[in-house]
């Protein structure tokens, strides 16, 4: 049997208003519009109709500091993700669940809910809440440490696993003649008796189209990849370079391998915010166009967040004071601490220089050119060993991802890099990811082996 090609895995991250800060302000974003379910019903048609893998909606359980300035309050992710299974047919639905705020058995039946909803679309992002200040909302004193959430989660996971595998798949008969509605025997109280969580089981739904979601995580630290390594197929990480995305890829494709998973079953998605333009000078105008737009005030405390440092009464326009970042500490854990970092060491901004870097994306990737270039600089990410795919942040909505779907897309198209038409219906499908089988039930068959030439060597950092 000939291998299938690799194609380009793509979704559509959706940030209210858009991924820069000042989008809100831009003369064409609708800000008006970010609490209109009909918003995002026609991002996601939109998105759909360019064939992208899925939608994914970022999430959080506390307020953010800042929302005075830019549209970055949370929407609830599985009632927001529910309306737009219902406005599409196709495209995959990822939404953000904390394994720190959640409680296993909730979150199992809100993601099985949601898969059998869209017919096999669903994908959790897991991630564990860094943000210190959601502690107080859920009665705690204090945010566990890094250690502990990344401890929580790894059980948390295993236990949401079985939860999902409980029922199996020809537990459901509705047997009309004999009167058997399921098949008893095959649905499995999980016991679960661990250091952080019991949980008994069954889940009370049964197995849902997918056999489970997606796994998708976001974090790109040690505790982060090793958790990427065992679990994720899908990973959501930020790099600058290409250099530095090619190590990351590297190393979890590798760590997979060592958890006995096949790494071409991980897919790695960075996140790039492109800024696209008729010319590279159009593009670069605009991206100048919406940095004049930022608050200091907000950007500065974006940046306090992330590094922990408070630089509201320096000079903008001198250079970051690199020996007033602290060392060591919590924040040392946080791999988009390491990614600012990296850009102070290696560029050597000034302070509005790094506000100005960190406002398009929060420290994901954003480059600005034509639609050529911005295909070309994806293309080379592909094929070299960086990534598998991406996950788009326009800056902008709905234009920014408008100018995306209908001048980059057609470019990877004849590149042979993208799909023209989906050829499955669920997000597994898109991803080329097998159906898992229950745990109680038979192994499933293996999945057709996708052609990947990066996988065949190491990528030259």
């Amino acid at each position: 049997m000939t291998p299938s090609p690799r194609l380009l895995n793509l979704n559509l991250f959706i940030y209210p208003g858009g991924h820069h800060e000042a989008a809100w302000r831009y003369r064409d974003s609708e800000p008006h519009r970010v609490l209109d379910i009909t918003y995002y019903q026609e991002l996601a048609r939109r998105a759909e109709a360019a064939t992208f893998d899925a939608i994914f909606l970022a999430d959080g359980p506390s307020l953010p500091d800042n929302v005075r300035y830019a549209s970055r309050f949370r929407l609830e992710p599985f009632t927001w993700l529910s309306g737009l299974a219902a406005a599409t047919r196709r495209i995959g639905l990822i939404g953000t669940a904390s394994t720190t705020y959640f409680e296993p058995y909730n979150l199992a039946r809100l993601f099985a809910s949601l898969d059998h909803l869209s017919g096999g679309r669903a994908g959790w992002n897991i991630v564990t809440t860094g943000a210190p200040q959601a502690a107080q909302n859920f009665g705690l004193e204090a945010h566990p440490v890094h250690a502990d959430r990344y401890a929580r989660a790894r059980e948390f996971v295993d236990v949401v696993t079985k939860l999902w595998d409980s029922w199996e798949d020809e537990a459901l008969l509705i047997d009309r003649e004999s009167g058997v509605f399921a098949d008893t025997g095959r649905i499995h109280p999980i016991h679960h008796d661990g250091e952080r969580l019991r949980v008994r089981g069954p889940l009370n739904t049964p197995r849902s189209p997918q056999g489970r979601p997606v796994y998708v995580q976001a974090g790109s630290s040690q505790d982060g990849r090793s958790f990427a390594a065992r679990y994720a197929e899908a990973i959501f990480t930020a790099h600058q370079t290409v250099r530095n995305a090619r190590e990351f890829y590297t190393d979890v494709k590798e760590r997979a391998k060592a958890e006995g998973r096949d790494p071409g079953q991980v897919k790695v998605l960075p996140g790039i915010s492109p800024f696209i333009g008729a010319t590279e000078a159009e593009a670069l105008r605009l991206r100048e166009e919406f940095d004049e737009l930022t608050q200091p005030e907000y950007s500065l405390g974006q940046l306090r967040g992330l590094l922990g440092v408070d630089l509201s009464g320096h000079d903008l326009d001198g250079p970051v004071p690199r020996e007033l970042i602290p060392a060591g500490g919590e924040r040392h854990e946080s791999s988009r601490f390491q990614v600012v970092l990296d850009i102070i060491d290696r560029e050597r901004p000034t302070i509005r220089g790094l506000l100005h870097r960190l406002a398009g994306a929060r420290g994901h990737w954003v480059t600005a050119g034509t639609p050529e270039q911005i295909a070309d600089r994806i293309t080379e990410w592909f094929t070299t060993g960086a990534a598998d795919g991406f996950n788009v942040m326009p800056p902008y909505l709905t234009g920014g991802f408008d100018l995306f779907a209908e001048h980059v897309v057609p470019i990877l198209r004849r590149r042979g890099l993208f799909r023209s038409e989906y050829t499955g219906t669920t997000l597994r499908d898109h991803y080329g990811l097998p159906r898992p089988a229950s745990q109680y039930g038979p192994p499933p068959p293996a999945p057709a082996r996708i052609q990947d030439p990066i996988l065949e060597r190491t990528p030259t950092p």
